[in-house]
């Protein structure tokens, strides 16, 4: 394990640049849950076609978002997108990303060890990270997260097979800029690995993280019909009644 000296600074408050479509570099449309807004993962056939079919529901607003239902976590890699603020906490056999949009909390260890072994390992939200540090690049590989019906990507409709996995390297690129390139692979839904680069630019001195749950009632109610509302600061739907 590295001493702490040997570390990079990755302290303080740091906000997502960007878009919220999951990939900012090949998104259309607008952000995600606007009607049409899209990324272009390299899906096959059968997964493009499902991909489309979310897309047609975001548009009629009846698209389920598993955060639609009370403390139920973004999961990764979901969780490298989200708004509100994040905090990474860097010691020498772990790294944490914690995200105030949440609960969101993901353990990467840096000890040494590997993944456990697949007859010890279930799917969760944010699956098993082991990694290593590269001069100031943290690298590591996440395995076992809930895919398809567990958690989605972003709200534009991207899913994910049980069996993905993905490669990650953390950097700060400049001091005031994060950076990390994401690889993805899935062998059910893609026809080759996604590359996908989320950037985070530090906040100012004195930022604080605060904590909020749906619990209570910070959340967006479900009409009968499957429709999300999006709550003004009154509490009363904003969205227009058809």
């Amino acid at each position: 394990m590295p001493e702490y000296s040997a570390l990079p600074d990755w302290s303080g408050v740091w906000a997502r640049i960007g878009t919220n479509v999951f990939d900012p570099a090949t998104a259309t449309g607008g952000g995600a849950g606007s009607p049409g807004a899209r990324a272009y993962p390299p899906y096959n056939p059968a997964w493009e076609a499902k991909y489309l079919t979310n897309i047609e529901k975001v548009k009629a607003d009846t698209f389920p978002d598993p955060l639609t239902y009370c403390g139920i976590p973004a999961g990764f890699p979901r969780l490298m997108s989200l708004p509100d603020m994040y905090e990474f906490v860097v010691r020498p056999e772990q790294t944490w990303i914690l995200t105030e949009n949440g609960p969101n909390t993901m353990r990467i260890h840096t000890d040494g060890r590997a993944h456990m072994s697949a007859d010890e390992r279930w799917l969760t939200y944010t699956g098993d990270s082991v990694g290593h540090w590269e001069g100031d690049t943290l690298v590591f590989s996440t395995v076992s997260f809930k895919g398809e019906g567990g958690t989605i990507i972003d709200r534009t409709g991207i899913v994910l097979s049980d069996e993905a996995s993905v490669v990650t390297r953390i950097r700060k690129i400049d001091p005031e800029t994060l950076e990390a390139h994401l690889v993805i692979t899935d062998p059910v839904a893609f026809v080759k690995p996604w590359d996908v680069v989320r950037r985070y630019r530090k906040q100012q001195p004195g930022t604080r993280v605060f904590d909020y749950a749906c619990a209570e009632n910070n959340r967006n109610p479900v009409t009968p019909d499957g429709r999300t509302l999006t709550l003004g600061s009154d509490g009363v739907p904003i969205d227009k009644i058809r």
